[in-house]
């Protein structure tokens, strides 16, 4: 008979972790831990939100989308964050899709436990404001990547932003999936993809890229990476890859 596992920490989320130990004590007993399965839509945009997801071992990718159904991802979330922070920015909806991107669990909070807590002005309140600091540097970031750079380099800072939320290095996503979240042809990707596979940095399998070359995949990458990488570990506790 197999033995039932234990559920994760809520301190293998960075934010959640760096929590003083008297609002642990206010908000841990009021988390649920939810599996998040690939693809699943925990938002559209102009939803009304009920819940904020701390990424355990799931990505949620925040994607702005257009009137004709075209988008682009605007930021990647993993253990490192928080989704959902028009709940604490002033409003009780939000201006973009939340899709899982790598499937996991997270725990949730409801809205009206986040607020009572926020609304003490305390830690956490600094804690969801520094980390909205670096969400808006990676939305900037991104914008101008999107803008200047090539299908390359894009594609090596989106897989350095995804390994550096995940524990190992293999990403389950296929190559249609980050044509959506990068928001070109999938035939751009498929070409990027390829040059990687054939320099030895990852290896691509239906639908399973694993990164046998970090470092030579870091020099690829643009600058984008570097400058979103360094703002966030300047501003969330405990973030190092």
């Amino acid at each position: 008979m197999a033995m039932p596992t234990e559920p994760p920490s809520p301190d293998q989320n960075q934010l959640l972790m760096a929590l003083s130990p008297d609002i642990r004590q206010r908000i841990f007993p009021h988390l649920e831990l939810v599996n998040l399965t690939l693809g699943k839509v925990l938002y559209e945009s102009g939803d009304a939100q009920h819940y904020v997801y701390f990424p355990i071992t799931s990505i949620v990718s925040l994607l702005y989308v257009l009137e004709n159904g075209a988008s682009a991802e605007i930021s990647v979330v993993g253990n490192e964050g928080i989704i959902g922070v028009a709940l604490f920015m002033g409003s009780d909806s939000s201006l973009n899709r939340a899709v899982v991107q790598s499937a996991g669990q997270a725990y949730r909070l409801s809205r009206q436990h986040l607020k009572n807590e926020f609304n003490m002005h305390g830690d956490l309140l600094l804690l969801l404001l520094r980390y909205t600091q670096c969400l808006i540097t990676q939305m900037a970031q991104t914008a101008v990547c999107n803008r200047h750079h090539t299908i390359l380099q894009q594609l090596c800072r989106w897989l350095l932003l995804s390994l550096d939320r995940l524990p190992g290095n293999q990403l389950n996503m296929t190559q249609e999936l980050i044509a959506n979240m990068l928001g070109v042809r999938r035939e751009g990707v498929t070409e990027a993809a390829g040059k990687l596979h054939r320099l030895g940095i990852i290896n691509y399998n239906r639908g399973q890229i694993t990164v046998l070359n970090r470092s030579h995949l870091e020099q690829l990458s643009c600058e984008c990476y570097a400058v979103v990488k360094k703002e966030t570990d300047r501003l969330s506790p405990g973030l190092s890859t």
